[in-house]
């Protein structure tokens, strides 16, 4: 293959992967630094996937502030705890 065959063939696979809808979750490890930025490509179900894919490149992987963020915020909101039991008041005489 030609480098310009291959430099086609990575253009369609970029734009092709560009237009697929949206994931309805969030993955919890990204792909980050080099040409990725933050944060990043974020599509890896384990931190040993993302960091094949980040081999030989200057790219490492962490956790998805979106994931790491959303476990923050429910770990800090008030859980559904029913209130006390009152004591039956005592009547004085």
């Amino acid at each position: 293959m030609t480098k310009t065959g291959a430099a086609l063939l990575a253009a369609a696979t970029i734009l092709t992967l560009a237009a697929a809808p949206a994931s309805a979750r969030d993955f919890p490890y990204c792909l980050q630094g080099g040409e990725w930025g933050y944060p990043g490509n974020c599509q890896f179900d384990s931190y040993q996937q993302c960091m094949v894919t980040a081999s030989g490149t200057r790219a490492y992987c962490d956790i998805n502030p979106m994931v790491a963020f959303s476990a923050r915020q429910q770990a800090a909101e008030p859980q559904d705890v029913p209130p006390p039991q009152q004591q039956p008041r005592k009547r004085r005489h």
